[in-house]
């Protein structure tokens, strides 16, 4: 049987509601079970508000109450049909019309008792309770709604009353037994003997779900809430904080104790005496697992998590005067108990001459005035000196059931602090050495718990983990590179990357241990084969390793095609292969939605300029604000380098050849000869500057006539080439009479999208384009005269191998 506990962030508007509804519809599955809310998110702030402002004379309290009531009507309008309305709305207006009564009184007498108080603080769960029974009731589930003064009973101390654990579970028990359906309870709240409310504290709701859980011997407690659960530390204050999917009960407890706020400690307290399982979960996330707060168990990670608590003060009590004299610390913690100051922190040195005490800093005044007066006897002798006072604290706590006799942590811990340096005021470890507690400044606290974060929970090496698709020129390169960088990477970058799938056209292989940089190629041969690039990819998704990124070096469409799945399931593409970012715009789009969905990134700066910074630096324009105008450039590499080494002394084939061996043109040349590698590299430059481009937007001007350019094969093109050199010669000839140089010249701007062989002039800034390097100008709204040029290699497979591997690293930054 399952006790489930919703808060009020999980019930904080219809939206949230309906998505309690989709996940309680499960467990109605089961026989019968408990469900408790806690008021609408803000409520109970509201109606305290009201109580204030009535109490001040403050007329305004009645609008507090009006727009309660609005909240609460507004919900049920929006949540059920009209023909169910009627009865709930009237139910709330009677609860609320008792509200502003009390108020009424309340403003009238300038007064508000802790049992008015009270009594006002129980409609948040009275009112959230009635809608929800409603609502569920209405969708068909099998609910009943449980009147709160027949459930829970507790003594008269208003405001954090006291339960009679007797009494109340022979009521909760009676409850349950007597009905057959799902029980919808009201937290927070319980009533005295004779039926007055009275509410339980901070943390209430919990308490009461935990009550409940007591006495009927429930088989878990569930909290939801809309966080994923206890983590190793404040997200707020560390970013890096995971989700503890283990804890015990006394750890829980510790985090709580030290700020954790998802769970305060005796909100847990019953069924933490019986063992009954507590699992905290996220209302908006409810596929995730959660934290599972479970009897101690023994653990291979000594450290729980960290946590602290901030506004804190410490007072220390030093003398001679206390080295041996029995009764001190009694007559301190017994004089600052009765004043009810709570003392968060205790160290004692070893000689018994001081003792310090950590307490919430606006106590400080308070407890500074009587333990001077407790030891004023000692203080005017000058036995002890008179209290020594430090504001502006913190308690950073370290906790871990698995700490106790587990050698080294203490070293660890404050040779981190120290490393980073972090003062110490005062240290704590308390006698189960479940917690080691420290006082540092208020403004080192998110230091400190970073710092103890990192040195607890983060690995010593960031670590990528890479599946290949490519092993020609360029993956081999990239693989060379990487294991060149080894040893640089995890000494200056704190990086290991690790290479655990490989792929080409003919095998696909996954190893559940990395490939060896230095021989890959054998044991490629040795792993798992997996016969298509699907099956190879679906391995890769169930491995789940964390930093995953896959790297495609080759020129294949249907390589591209596994882009979409690798960012759905949060893995990074990085990727040479110009096809699917110059394919459909709708298919770009869609990456890059995914992309940003999934937080996965999806790099390619290699698919213009290989090694060359062209696509990044185009972001970085954009993300400053500026605008492209207007791109020229020269894209292709191989085909600079054709028409640089063309001088119709040797055949206009032979070139091609010769950049075809050196590994500037694409496997096949035709790519480059056709002019649709500088298409697609055009179309993916104007898209990144925020065009919607097509291929057939792009007017292209080829120099090779179409029977050449459709040779069935790559031998029979060559072959052709060599057959037509006087259409070469006579293109090299006129450039070179018009004092020009040949060059594939890509251009973009609003007006439209052209490719073309052209005649460049000497005075033209890329006229002197060397070899096979690639210019670019990017005319913007900053450099609309003098544009923004990049210029450099850009074919090869090592600078292309240099670019992706620049892609890879950069992917942490992404994340």
């Amino acid at each position: 049987m399952h006790i489930l506990k919703f808060g009020g962030s999980s019930i904080k508007n219809v939206e949230s509601i309906k998505q309690v509804e989709t996940i309680v519809e499960a467990y109605f599955e089961m026989p019968k079970g408990v469900i408790v809310f806690s008021a609408i998110a803000g409520v109970t702030d509201k109606l305290i508000l009201s109580v204030k402002r009535a109490v001040q004379n403050d007329l305004s309290y009645q609008t507090v109450i009006s727009d309660v009531t609005s909240q609460h009507i507004e919900i049920v309008k929006l949540l059920m049909p009209i023909s169910k309305q009627s009865h709930v709305l009237s139910a709330i207006k009677v609860l609320l019309n008792e509200a502003e009564s009390l108020l009424d009184a309340v403003y009238r007498l300038n007064e508000a008792s802790p049992k008015v108080l009270d009594h006002l603080m129980s409609y948040g769960e009275r009112l959230s309770s009635l809608i929800i029974f409603n609502y569920l009731e209405e969708r068909g589930e099998k609910v009943a709604l449980i009147d709160v003064r027949e459930f829970i009973k507790t003594d008269a101390t208003y405001g954090d009353a006291q339960v009679d654990f007797v009494t109340s579970r022979s009521l909760i028990q009676n409850a349950y037994n007597s009905n057959k359906n799902w029980l919808i309870v009201p937290g927070f709240i319980g009533t005295t003997a004779h039926g007055d409310f009275t509410t339980l504290g901070r943390g209430g709701s919990d308490y009461s779900a935990s009550i409940v859980a007591d006495a009927l011997d429930a088989e878990i407690l569930e909290i939801w809430t809309d966080v994923d659960g206890l983590l190793t530390a404040d997200p707020r204050l560390v970013p890096e904080a995971k989700v503890i999917s283990n804890i015990s009960f006394d750890e829980a407890m510790e985090m709580s104790h030290f700020g954790a706020k998802v769970i305060f400690p005796p909100s847990l307290q019953p069924v933490a005496t019986k063992r009954i399982p507590v699992r905290i979960k996220n209302t908006f996330a409810p596929e995730n697992p959660g934290t599972l707060i479970l009897k101690n168990d023994s653990k291979d990670q000594p450290v729980t998590g960290t946590s602290g608590i901030s506004n804190i003060a410490l007072i220390t009590i030093c003398g001679p005067g206390m080295i041996g004299v029995p009764g001190i610390a009694s007559r301190l913690f017994g004089s600052l108990a009765t004043a009810k100051i709570n003392v968060v922190f205790i160290t004692q040195s070893s000689s018994e001459h001081s003792i310090s005490v950590g307490i919430n800093e606006s106590q400080l005044i308070e407890a500074t005035k009587i333990l001077s007066r407790e030891f004023s006897i000692e203080i005017s002798k000058g036995t002890i000196e008179p209290p020594i006072c430090e504001e502006s604290l913190a308690i950073v706590a370290l906790i871990g059931d698995g700490m106790k006799n587990h050698h080294g942590i203490s070293g660890r811990l404050f040779s981190a602090l120290g490393r980073y340096g972090i003062n110490v005021r005062a240290i704590s470890q308390g006698s189960t050495e479940r917690n080691i507690s420290i006082v540092v400044k208020e403004r080192d606290k998110r230091k400190a718990l970073n710092v103890i974060h990192d040195a607890f929970f983060s690995p010593p090496l960031k670590q990528l983990n890479l599946f290949i698709a490519g092993l020609g020129n360029v993956g081999s390169r990239l693989l060379e590179q990487i294991q060149h960088q080894e040893q640089w990477l995890g000494e200056e970058l704190g990086l290991r990357i690790r290479i655990f799938g490989l792929a080409n056209s003919k095998n696909r292989k996954v190893s559940k241990e990395p490939f060896s940089l230095v021989d890959w190629q054998n044991e490629l041969q040795q792993q798992e084969e997996y016969k298509t690039l699907t099956e190879w990819q679906r391995e890769i998704i169930n491995m789940n390793m964390r930093n995953s990124v896959f790297v495609d070096n080759s020129a294949s469409q249907e390589v591209s095609f596994l882009y979409k799945n690798f960012l759905k399931h949060g893995i990074a593409v990085v990727t040479c292969n110009k096809i699917a970012c110059s394919s459909l715009l709708s298919d770009y789009q869609e990456l890059k939605y995914l992309s940003k969905l999934y937080k996965a990134p999806f790099l390619f700066e290699t698919n213009v300029g290989a090694g060359l910074p062209v696509i990044n630096t185009l972001k970085d324009l954009i993300r400053s604000g500026d605008r492209i105008l207007r791109i020229e450039a020269v894209l292709s590499g191989s085909l600079n380098f054709i028409f640089n080494q063309y001088d119709s002394t040797k055949p206009f084939a032979d070139i091609v050849l010769e950049a075809m061996q050196q590994g500037y043109t694409e496997p096949d040349p035709r790519m480059d000869l056709s002019g649709l590698d500088v298409i697609r590299k055009l179309i993916i430059l104007a898209r990144e500057s925020g065009a919607s481009l097509e291929q057939s937007d792009v007017k292209h001007r080829g120099f090779i006539p179409n029977d050449i350019m459709n040779a069935a094969t790559i031998e029979d093109f060559i072959r052709k080439l060599y057959l037509n050199e006087d259409l070469f010669k006579e293109i090299y000839l006129k450039s070179r009479n018009n004092s020009t140089k040949l060059k594939v010249v890509a251009k973009w701007s609003e007006e439209g999208a052209t490719t073309s062989l052209e005649e460049i002039p000497l005075n033209h800034p890329f006229y002197n384009l060397e070899g096979k390097d690639n210019v670019v100008l990017y005319y913007t709204k900053r450099y609309q005269d003098q544009p923004l040029m990049i210029k450099g290699a850009g074919a090869g497979a090592e600078v292309t191998a240099s670019g992706i591997f620049a892609d890879i690293i950069r992917t942490l930054q992404e994340h």
